[in-house]
């Protein structure tokens, strides 16, 4: 059998304590606060673990672990690209701990070093309209191609589509998970996830196996909204979870973003209620990297969109999709979604009606 080594023995030091369901978060920092470390916790006696944290925890702490939990999870560790990030590693992500509690160990499977990337949350509903996410993947692209990774958390809709901005751009995009790493909630997601697993990262504070459940998405929220320097929210509804993110972004620090809609769509009422509270509007992805502090970020559009065939055939006056469908062949869903990431990159507003105008640069 071979020895184990140094880094391998303080993993297993890590995991023996935080995969014990009996000692909860807060009970694994104050025995870390107190002790020093993993394995001193761990090397330490019944006596003493119970004055720090109770007899509950002491007693399970004695158990350890169930041993197929464990074995699992060194399984799912053993696989490239899987990595357990611990608060004793150079790279844990300083931004959340500059939050309270951050969690003691993090499940990643993907790029490890966007946990430490500037970051922007997108987040929304789930149930979006093919306006809202369209804009949702137009902003994430543009934000991602300025140097903000985009974070959401790999639900449908307003996340789904934030990802897959976020994958175009040149920033990538992470997604935290209200379950474990190895499992995909929603599974019509698991294509999506497979690609930020390739490109980007999958990160959760859950062991491994860790099934949906309602209870852990508020936490997964907080690490959302914990890892950005700002949250925006693109469409949602008054009792959206969204609006809990948002009010955790607030809590921590972080700037809230929304974009405003039709007072006639229940999508926008949470936005708005948002901006009454002091989010702030925003209209293009520009307005978001101003806030910011990132004006001058420098956003890498593909050349294709740099050149975009769209825009000379729009001229400068006001444009219907029907008008533009007849001048260019192409279909409305497709014109729709390029009209949006125009607008996005301020190059195009939209009017009332459903009408278009390009934008002159020097104006």
């Amino acid at each position: 059998m071979n020895t184990p080594t140094p880094e391998q023995d303080e993993r297993c030091a890590w995991l023996r304590l935080t995969l014990v369901p009996a000692v909860n978060p807060r009970a694994q920092q104050q025995l870390l606060a107190a002790l020093g470390s993993p394995q001193a916790v761990i090397d330490a006696s019944t006596a003493t673990v119970a004055q720090v944290a109770g007899s509950e925890v002491a007693q399970a702490l004695a158990r350890g672990p169930e041993r197929e939990l464990l074995e699992r999870t060194l399984a799912w560790l053993s696989q490239d690209g899987h990595h357990l990030v611990t608060l004793a590693d150079a790279d844990y992500p300083k931004a959340l701990l500059e939050g309270a509690a951050p969690p003691c160990v993090l499940y990643a499977n993907g790029r490890r070093e966007l946990l430490n990337a500037p970051a922007i949350a997108i987040v929304g509903s789930r149930n979006a309209t093919p306006q809202g996410a369209r804009d949702a993947e137009a902003f994430a692209e543009s934000l991602s191609n300025a140097g903000l990774c985009v974070v959401s958390g790999l639900a449908r809709g307003i996340d789904a589509a934030a990802h897959r901005g976020g994958l175009k751009g040149r920033s990538s995009s992470v997604a935290v998970m209200g379950t474990g790493a190895d499992r995909v909630y929603p599974a019509a997601n698991r294509d999506l996830a497979h690609a930020l697993a390739q490109g980007g990262c999958l990160l959760s504070e859950f062991p491994i196996g860790t099934a949906a459940c309602a209870g852990n998405f508020p936490r997964r929220n907080r690490l959302i909204s914990g890892l950005s320097r700002g949250v925006l929210v693109v469409e949602a509804a008054l009792h959206s979870g969204s609006l809990i993110t948002a009010r955790l972004a607030a809590e921590q620090g972080r700037d809230v973003f929304a974009i405003p809609g039709s007072i006639h769509s229940s999508l926008s009422k949470g936005c708005h209620e948002l901006i009454r509270q002091g989010a702030k509007l925003v209209e293009s992805a520009q307005d978001v990297l101003v806030e910011l502090g990132l004006a001058g970020a420098k956003q890498e559009a593909p050349r294709k969109e740099r050149t975009h065939p769209l825009l000379e055939k729009m001229g400068f006056a006001p444009v219907s999709i029907d008008q533009m469908a007849e001048r260019t062949g192409v279909g409305a869903a497709a014109l729709a979604a390029d009209l949006s990431r125009l607008e996005v990159e301020g190059r195009v507003q939209a009017l009332p009606g459903g009408w278009f105008q390009r934008i002159d640069p020097a104006s």
